[in-house]
């Protein structure tokens, strides 16, 4: 593994899914690994789980995490090709990136979308120009299309709360919210879901807020919420806004909010969100304060999935032999 930017970039996704659960059982197993070792974290928008979680992972492994918040303490970068730089931005990421490649061993960016121009944020321009210029391995700490933190996570936290010899029915519906938000969760754990294939995989929504096919191929689509929670043993709850007339906010349904009633359709089904969630808005008191949450699992499996995945790179930065 030479970065990890979206599954594509896992050979072996239980492999990963294991290592990150050994971390569990036992944090500081290889908190030598990265000895003498820097990580640097840059945020050109706000974090809290993924910048924490990652920093005390890499200190389980023993690397030194240094953090910038480029959208507030840098200078504004220019990352097109041949920009002419006569506007807001002061440096290019051509003259800035191999600058952080000499200062850090593995670099992690997190970037957001516009919601302006669907062809420019599908593009993955940022990430992909730090990829192309700091010429160390680069982790997304979320992209202005994918989280593959968070999804591996999510494949963490589904696999320690199912044991049972079947496949689980596990359900993403879309939940109403008062601002238009990306599609990056919601497409990084269709892509995830999908490429795990271990899973009758469904996801739901209302008519108009279908997501990219490159990412919910193989599962199954329905704008039937009640009938799409049947049976279900583990419901995703995630808010997007439409991709076709992109970025936009159709409606505010608050039926589509997950509540205990619509809960009794399911198989007692365990209820995850990325978070953070507006409570009432897109997830009823009643759930998330209720038994089948696991929210708060999910988000303490941050540590464990940024640990198994900064592990593996640096295995491959000593010269040996990849993790998966």
């Amino acid at each position: 593994m030479k970065q990890f930017i979206s599954v594509h970039d896992v050979s072996d996704i239980n492999q990963l899914v294991v290592k990150a659960l050994e971390y569990k059982t036992n944090s500081f197993k290889d908190r030598t690994l990265g000895a003498d070792k820097r990580i640097g974290l840059l945020f050109l928008n706000p974090s809290l789980r993924t910048r924490l979680s990652t920093q005390v992972a890499a200190s389980n492994l023993g690397m030194e995490a240094i953090v910038f918040n480029i959208d507030k303490e840098g200078w504004a970068l220019e990352f097109e090709e041949g920009a002419i730089m006569s506007g807001n931005t002061v440096e290019h990421i051509k003259d800035a990136g191999p600058v952080l490649g000499n200062y850090f061993d593995i670099l992690c960016i997190r970037t957001f979308p516009s919601l302006k121009n669907r062809e420019d944020d599908y593009s993955e321009l940022f990430i992909s120009q730090f990829i192309k210029y700091c010429g160390v391995p680069v982790i997304s700490l979320e992209s202005a299309t994918l989280h593959p933190l968070q999804s591996l996570t999510d494949v963490i936290t589904i696999k320690e709360n199912f044991t049972e010899q079947r496949k689980p029915k596990i359900v993403l519906t879309w939940a109403p919210h008062v601002k238009p938000l990306p599609q990056c969760v919601a497409n990084s754990f269709a892509q995830w879901i999908n490429a795990w294939d271990k899973a009758d995989f469904v996801i739901t929504h209302p008519n108009d807020y279908e997501l990219a096919e490159q990412f919910t191929k193989g599962a199954t689509i329905t704008h039937n919420q009640d009938e799409a929670l049947k049976d279900a043993d583990f419901v995703y709850v995630k808010n997007w806004s439409t991709y076709n007339d992109y970025g936009k906010i159709y409606e505010n349904d608050p039926e589509w909010m997950l509540t205990e009633e619509k809960l009794k359709l399911t198989n007692n089904a365990n209820v995850m969100h990325c978070l953070p969630v507006r409570r009432n808005i897109e997830l009823s008191d009643e759930v998330l304060d209720g038994a089948n949450s696991i929210v708060t699992q999910q988000a303490a499996n941050r540590v464990w999935a940024a640990q198994a995945v900064i592990a593996t790179l640096l295995t491959s930065l000593k010269g040996g032999n990849l993790i998966y």
